[in-house]
């Protein structure tokens, strides 16, 4: 968690080099207790690191300038700060966004760094991107990261996501879940940096598609 508080300060007081520290702190402690939530299986601590370090991957890899690492690392923080798998769909991006619009208002961040953010954590709803820049790109793909991991990883979280929906009918849920991995593998472009493009698109249509056959069950 240590390492987790360091990434935050340093996100906020790089947009917000005038916030008050206390605020700061409190803040992230705020947004910690939210991620450690106990109905969180897949959607927790270990997600947000995992975006956060896929950020810096693209950063590292020329997609990502230093400051929008920075912006697009606070969409990370609030994009899933309130999850409920039975809220109704967009609900919890809502209110995520609802969330970081009040936070990073009162921490004093610039309106219009306020404003993508809010944006972005709402479009995170479908993975839809209404504009093309650095930070949208980024973000999208990091927080997609999870379909391109080693196989390991992408079953674990797979089993996570369905301990969160727990409450459907294994049928039900079989159905929606389809849905909703389908239209990724039908994507012309899957990721939008190049570097993601280029580097986990194979590995993410392979997982996908050996999970929606897992999913349909046998021919």
């Amino acid at each position: 968690m240590d390492t987790l508080r360091s990434r935050w300060h340093a996100d906020v007081i790089a947009l917000c080099p005038a916030a008050d520290g206390q605020l700061v702190a409190a803040e992230g402690t705020s947004l910690l207790d939210r991620w450690l939530e106990d109905h969180r299986s897949y959607h927790d601590a270990v997600h947000l690191a995992e975006v956060l370090a896929a950020l810096d991957e693209l950063h590292e890899g020329g997609d990502l300038p230093a400051r929008e690492r920075h912006l697009a690392g606070l969409v990370a923080w609030y994009h899933d700060a309130v999850y409920d798998p039975a809220a109704a769909p967009g609900a919890n991006e809502e209110a995520s966004a609802d969330v970081a619009q009040e936070r990073l208002t009162a921490l004093g961040a610039d309106p219009s760094d306020v404003a993508v953010i809010v944006r972005l954590i709402r479009e995170s709803a479908t993975h839809e991107m209404t504009t093309s820049d650095a930070t949208t790109r980024a973000f999208h793909d990091a927080d997609l990261w999870i379909l391109s991991a080693d196989a390991e990883r992408f079953d674990a979280y797979c089993h996570q996501v369905r301990i969160e929906y727990g409450m459907f009918a294994a049928a039900d849920y079989a159905r929606g879940r389809i849905a909703v991995l389908t239209p990724f593998v039908e994507r012309e472009r899957l990721y939008l940096t190049d570097q993601a493009h280029e580097r986990w698109t194979e590995r993410a249509r392979l997982n996908l598609r050996r999970e929606i056959d897992r999913l349909a069950g046998p021919a």
